[in-house]
């Protein structure tokens, strides 16, 4: 994740403290601040079932209402939860499919908050109605992410069911009403990149403070839609979007924690944009980014997925390579196999990164972005990021460096 709020803006953010090990951003008296971002525990997205009440067409996970899937369930799940609280996990993302329509979900979740865990949410919202946002409420979730992809027809268009824009938006107004903690989630794509004015102008209607921009990874259903994912020119320009609307709330004092996910790159542009801008400030961006060190630190460190089957991956992208199984093992056994050969490589990236995210100048704030989207387009997990919309001189990547490249075989064609 790139905080816009915090490294654009300079605001103080909900999980400053995780992501860039600054203290004083909400963590609780248990939580440790890391050292270093290569230590922390990763953040666990925890696709609880498959089954869900919408046909979203970008669905990373194929889920849908009759999907077969092996879900972990009863005294196995609470098992599960004991296990990532004692591993350290910092956080627990119950998400799907879509997680309401698990009969008990909110018995898990009382669970692994008497277990110290901080638990989130992620759904479509147009299950959560007065008595579900007040029990979410009382059971101590931390925040609830209900994702949205446009306004009226364009999101129903994206969710493959009609009405699901109105049911959401009543799904997110109960869970304020509740007091819940609330944000929205998007995929930015090319039908709904041109919205992205809109729907700030909603983000601000309903007084939401938090929503995290997504960029398209072609896993699942998402592959399906490749070709609707932005051109680099198209996801340029949605970033200047959303850092001038970011800058505009700041210099109106409304508090935010805009954030954009699945592309590191944002943070270099960004970082760019500030070298111009405040030269002070892009000094202090830069430790911020270089701490966190991109992914670096994300897939396979800070982040993990056990799927709907039981089934362990480096992020909830992967789904097509497996780690273990906690039918078969504990996840804190899994995570620390030291064997497991992508598990060594996403951890020691440096070793193994080819082509132009290797000598490019911005890598440690980075970290060649997203190994699984590289692996989806290229079938190679060292890869460069297809979706880098950084130009070669911008990287610092000369033409020496490019004949470079052309002899050891690692000049890949990229997307525009």
């Amino acid at each position: 994740m790139i905080n816009i709020s915090k490294l654009y803006c300079d605001e103080v953010t909900p999980g400053d403290w995780l992501r860039y090990g600054r203290p004083g951003s909400g963590e609780k008296a248990h939580e440790v601040v890391p050292k270093s971002a290569a230590e922390r525990r990763p953040i666990v997205v925890w696709n609880i079932t498959r089954r869900c009440n919408l046909r979203c067409v970008h669905c990373y996970n194929d889920s849908g209402a009759d999907k077969p899937c092996r879900e972990v369930g009863g005294e196995h799940a609470r098992t599960v939860l004991d296990d990532l609280s004692a591993f350290g996990v910092p956080s627990v993302l119950f998400s799907g499919g879509e997680p309401l329509m698990r009969p008990d979900l909110f018995e898990l979740i009382e669970h692994a908050v008497g277990r110290g865990l901080r638990a989130v949410i992620s759904t479509n919202g147009t299950l959560i109605d007065e008595d579900k946002a007040r029990r979410i409420k009382d059971i101590g979730v931390s925040y609830v992410g209900i994702s949205l992809d446009g306004i009226g027809p364009v999101n129903d268009t994206f969710r493959g069911v009609p009405g699901a824009f109105d049911r959401a938006v009543r799904g997110i107004r109960h869970c304020r009403e509740a007091g819940v903690r609330v944000g929205l989630r998007l995929t930015l794509t090319k039908r709904n990149v041109q919205d992205i004015e809109a729907l700030f102008d909603f983000f601000e209607r309903e007084n939401i403070e938090r929503v995290c921009f997504y960029h398209l990874v072609p896993s699942g259903r998402g592959a399906d839609i490749a070709a609707e994912d932005l051109t680099h020119a198209q996801s340029r320009r949605a970033v200047e979007t959303i850092l001038a609307k970011a800058r505009l709330f700041k210099q109106q004092r409304r508090r935010t924690d805009i954030l954009t996910v699945d592309n590191h790159v944002d943070g270099v542009y960004l970082y760019r944009r500030l070298l111009e801008e405040d030269p002070a400030r892009a000094e202090d961006v830069w430790k911020l980014l270089t701490w966190n060190g991109g992914g670096l630190y994300s897939s396979g460190v800070g982040i993990g997925c056990i799927d709907f089957n039981g089934d362990v991956h480096p992020d909830q992208f992967w789904g097509h390579y497996t780690l273990g199984s906690i039918h078969e093992k504990s996840f804190s056994d899994i995570w620390t196999n030291d064997d497991e050969p992508l598990l060594a490589g996403l951890r020691n990236r440096p070793a193994r990164i080819k082509g132009r995210c290797r000598l490019c100048r911005y890598f440690k704030a980075c970290g060649g972005s997203l190994r699984v989207r590289a692996d989806l387009h290229f079938n190679d997990p060292w890869a460069p990021d297809p979706a880098c919309y950084l130009a070669d001189d911008e990287i610092g990547l000369t033409q020496e460096k490019i004949e470079e490249l052309t002899r050891c075989g690692e000049l890949y064609d990229m997307p525009e």
